[in-house]
């Protein structure tokens, strides 16, 4: 975090974000939390999800929270996991409810969801850095203005964009994107907890597929 790495077109997306006092904060805390203690992902991983999603390439957005907090799992990307590490429950929801409303395994059925980044889709977590097995340590740091951010500028400079809020964090996150230009879809979170609450069912990726296809795009490969 002391020289901000990203990719070139967030990077001029976002320039204004940079100069502003909370990032300067967040970025002392950040910077001192990875050295003093153990905290995901790897600071290489940070802001993965923009790396690997340009903001031209945009053309779905899922959101979630913050990082997996057990050692070799969070990999920058929302809800995916390194290779070889054992799959989360939400990860397992995720991948049941692709067979059952596409009739196909997903193509990332070994955790890592990069494949569908270079399609297009955006995983971004709200909060981008978690102290080892504390969830939500990260919180009210200014992650989430910096992410609240991200949204606002996709909501206002692109069009189409689908975006999948699962649960009422999620959705309460993306209040402010504009319906009008864009497709949302909401339900309950994939967790065990909630999945057979309305997430199983919910036909988000066929549904996705469907809105792309209208606008001429490419399908994604879930």
């Amino acid at each position: 975090m002391n020289d901000i790495v990203l990719e070139k077109s967030w990077k001029n997306i976002l320039s204004e974000e940079f100069s502003k006092p909370y990032f300067n904060t967040l970025r002392q805390f950040v910077r001192r939390q990875y050295k003093e203690k153990m905290v995901y992902p790897p600071p290489k991983d940070i802001f993965k999800a923009l790396d690997v999603c340009p903001f031209d390439t945009v053309r779905v957005v899922i959101l979630g929270q913050d990082p997996y907090h057990n050692a070799h799992q969070a990999n920058g990307l929302c809800f995916s996991v390194q290779k070889g590490v054992g799959l989360p429950p939400s990860l397992k929801n995720i991948f049941t409810e692709i067979k059952n409303d596409t009739g196909v395994e997903s193509v990332c059925a070994d955790g890592d969801l990069s494949r569908w980044a270079s399609q297009g889709v955006l995983l971004l977590n709200s909060v981008l850095t978690v102290e080892a097995h504390k969830p939500a340590s990260h919180k009210g740091m200014g992650w989430e203005q910096f992410t609240d951010a991200i949204i606002e500028r996709i909501s206002r400079e692109k069009e189409g964009v689908v975006f999948l809020l699962w649960g009422n964090y999620a959705k309460e996150k993306g209040k402010n994107i504009d319906t009008r230009k864009h497709f949302v879809l909401t339900s309950a979170h994939p967790s065990p907890f909630s999945a057979r609450s309305g997430f199983f069912g919910s036909k988000h990726f066929s549904q996705t597929n469907e809105y792309l296809k209208k606008r001429g795009e490419q399908e994604i490969q879930w």
